[in-house]
């Protein structure tokens, strides 16, 4: 118990340096086994938070059936956003080190990539209205460039090889979660997906 509480005393620092872009951070917490329960933690948290911000969007906006968004976006959306993140771990790991005969370890790519997903909370910012869309591409181009870098940190793979696993692995998280944002989707604007993915953009 004491050796995950220290862990999570250091999650700070961990945020803050990601905050400063020392992004040797990723060397720090990707052989360490109790870095891994407060990396996921970072990954849920982020995930809620995009949750956040696409329900306080609608509700801002005043839109009827409030209520029906905080459970179809925050709640399930961002339960369903963190499994499909790790479907997102899963498949970048799976494209390594079957496809194209890396070591890949899933556990090192998981705590890299829970702390890689810390940008995704920026969509909590998606409440500012005229800002909505700019801050929710943000966060998703932001968690993207992070992932990149905590593949690399956690893998011997060469750039292209850790581009294509990534882009594979975000292509897989980004479809289901459109898929999603069409499943009970309230009038016709969004369904069961947080943050920029909440919206759907089909006629």
């Amino acid at each position: 118990m004491e050796f995950q509480g220290a862990s999570f005393q250091n999650l700070g620092n961990w945020l803050l340096r990601l905050a400063r872009l020392d992004l040797s951070v990723f060397d720090d917490v990707k052989d360490d086994v109790s870095a891994t329960v407060p990396t996921l933690v970072v990954a849920v948290a982020a995930s809620f938070l995009s949750g956040l911000g696409s329900w306080l969007w609608w509700t801002f906006e005043d839109f009827p059936d409030a209520g029906e968004v905080m459970v179809k976006s925050f709640f399930v959306g961002s339960i369903l956003q963190v499994g499909v993140w790790f479907l997102w771990v899963y498949v970048a790991a799976m494209i390594l080190s079957k496809g194209l005969r890396v070591p890949a370890d899933l556990n090192r790519m998981m705590r890299t990539m829970g702390l890689a997903f810390a940008p995704m909370s920026i969509a909590v910012l998606m409440i500012i209205s005229f800002l909505t869309v700019p801050f929710g591409v943000i966060a998703v181009a932001a968690t993207v460039a992070l992932t990149y870098v905590a593949i690399q940190a956690a893998t011997d793979a060469e750039p292209h090889q850790v581009m294509l696993a990534n882009i594979v692995g975000f292509v897989v998280f980004a479809v289901v979660l459109g898929i999603l944002a069409n499943v009970s989707d309230v009038y016709n604007t969004g369904g069961l997906a947080p943050g920029l993915f909440f919206f759907n953009l089909n006629p």
